[in-house]
């Protein structure tokens, strides 16, 4: 159990899943320290002289890796980052990483490597991208278009995520544990906007599109380059149905079921 002395490193604090859990640690009445840009001491995954000061007197760290583990340069980062952490006397490390993705798997061996307790958080796609992320506002409109076709996906809510990481960081039994965590069902895109239009009494449709088409429509709104790959690789790679199995991450790690989707969309 994490004493009320041992300070919390929580990086992406203001993410999906970092806000959630510093909540959660703030509200046990442990000491958190938020590591993003706009904290002090601010922290930066580009700026490597901002990490010295965020992890100093830290116990147990929460990474979290933005925008994605899978852009390059990210696991030269995490090794770099991991490294910094251990030798500065963080004993535990909890990664949240990505299903189906072998930049996140790489990212987790650096982890495992580590020398220090570890927890692995192998997540699927959130909830939450349909009302916290660029799904929001088609879904809005009226209609979300995306390059995909109906493969199913076991979207795992945020909250699951954040309760996992919580108990991973204050509570023992959880060393040296992967966790796979997903939904308790999986669901095609055009079932999740079913499911979303019908809660809101809106009429929400879906459309598969061609994933030449998406790239164009990205690069007409000037995102940039880096940001448009990573979406496609996303979309064309990990979204190919090797992530449709749902599994029990979720149940092995806190002894209850995952939250549903028809749960996450009653309640936002």
């Amino acid at each position: 159990m994490t004493t009320s002395q041992e300070t919390l490193l929580i990086l992406g604090a203001t993410g999906k899943t970092g806000g959630r859990i510093v909540q959660r640690l703030q509200a046990l009445g442990l000491p958190v320290r938020q590591g993003c840009r706009g904290a002090t001491p601010a922290f930066d995954w580009e700026d490597r002289s901002t990490w010295a000061a965020v992890l100093q007197g830290v116990h147990s760290a929460y990474i979290s890796y933005q925008p994605d583990l899978a852009v390059p340069g990210a696991l030269e980062s995490i090794q770099a980052f991991t490294d910094q952490a251990v030798q500065s006397g963080v004993r535990k490390l909890v990664l949240l990483s990505g299903r189906g993705e072998v930049e996140a798997q790489q990212a987790e061996r650096v982890v495992q490597n580590s020398g220090v307790d570890w927890t692995l958080l192998r997540a699927s796609w959130f909830c939450q991208n349909f009302n916290e992320a660029h799904f929001l506002e088609p879904i809005l409109e009226g209609e979300l278009a995306l390059p995909v076709g109906p493969i199913p996906e076991p979207f795992v809510d945020a909250e699951d995520i954040a309760d996992v990481a919580v108990a991973a960081l204050t509570q023992p039994g959880h060393s040296g544990q992967l966790y796979e965590l997903t939904g308790p069902r999986a669901l095609t895109f055009a079932q999740a906007v079913t499911e979303i239009a019908q809660a809101t009494n809106c009429d929400i449709g879906f459309l598969s599109v061609p994933a030449d088409d998406y790239r164009q429509a990205l690069e007409q709104q000037q995102l940039p380059p880096p940001l448009i790959d990573l979406v496609m690789y996303l979309f064309t790679t990990v979204l190919d149905g090797r992530n449709t199995a749902v599994a029990d991450g979720v149940q092995r790690a806190l002894g209850r079921p995952a939250r549903d989707f028809s749960a996450y969309v009653r309640r936002t």
